[in-house]
């Protein structure tokens, strides 16, 4: 199966975690688990989601249910049923699903939807990154003080952008550094992130041109549920490396 017969995959999925999620009364929205930091609507968009990954024959890799599939697949798919759960459980309006399918050399294609207007970001590897199917570029800006940033968690010292937005998506949040929306986006603390919170944002960012870093020089392409990096991204090496000394 190729990138873009997964993208059409991928497609489903997000229409399948919508619909699943529209089926959640209001009053019941915040319900949680027993696992910390698990919402009881991250296990019915995992459990909407999952079985079109698995008729399609590939590997998965959920935050919320693990792995799953034929172990010897030749593409495994990193998913984040809820990216942005806590937003989603209090019905603001910033939350996604992210797929990223990999390949024997790596990410190779990805879709991050918004939960609430349904833009689609995708990517394929060496071809670009799109928006709604409009080929997307990041901004230019090189000086932290003319940036503005998006952040999670506020970093050490005091750093002087212009401005920042903590918005409760990292997976969103990188799309749109991708996009030229934001300038840049900095974890504020070490180790927040695992892969299926930022993969299919790192290759629509790849794509789109812009710099994605673990902060202490991590790798990144890993589909590994023992993982946890901090990010750190931006459209130009000027813009990373001065974010990378504000956390540093």
């Amino acid at each position: 199966m190729g990138p873009h017969e997964l993208l059409e995959v991928f497609d489903v999925c997000g229409a399948a975690q919508r619909g699943a999620l529209a089926t959640i009364a209001a009053t019941d929205r915040r319900g949680r688990t027993d696992r910390p930091g698990q919402y009881s609507l991250d296990l019915v968009a995992d459990a909407a989601v999952l079985p079109v990954l698995h008729a399609a024959g590939v590997r998965v890799l959920s935050e919320e249910s693990g792995w799953t599939g034929p172990e010897d697949a030749p593409i495994t798919v990193v998913l984040d049923p809820v990216d942005g759960s806590t937003n989603c459980s209090r019905h603001i309006p910033y939350w996604c699903i992210s797929l990223c399918a990999l390949d024997a050399d790596g990410p190779l294609c990805s879709l991050v939807q918004h939960g609430v207007t349904g833009e689609r970001y995708t990517a394929v590897r060496g071809e670009g990154a799109w928006l709604d199917g409009t080929p997307i570029a990041v901004a230019p800006t090189t000086e932290l003080a003319r940036s503005v940033v998006a952040i999670s968690g506020l970093p050490p010292r005091v750093v002087g952008w212009r401005q920042f937005r903590a918005l409760g998506s990292a997976a969103l949040a990188l799309c749109d550094v991708a996009a030229g929306h934001v300038d840049g986006y900095l974890d504020g603390h070490a180790n927040q992130h695992a892969p299926w919170d930022y993969l299919g944002a790192l290759l629509v960012c790849r794509e789109a041109g812009a710099i994605v870093v673990d902060a202490e020089g991590r790798e990144l392409d890993l589909a590994d549920a023992s993982v946890r990096r901090q990010l750190l991204a931006a459209g130009t090496p000027e813009l990373v490396a001065a974010l990378r000394e504000a956390v540093a």
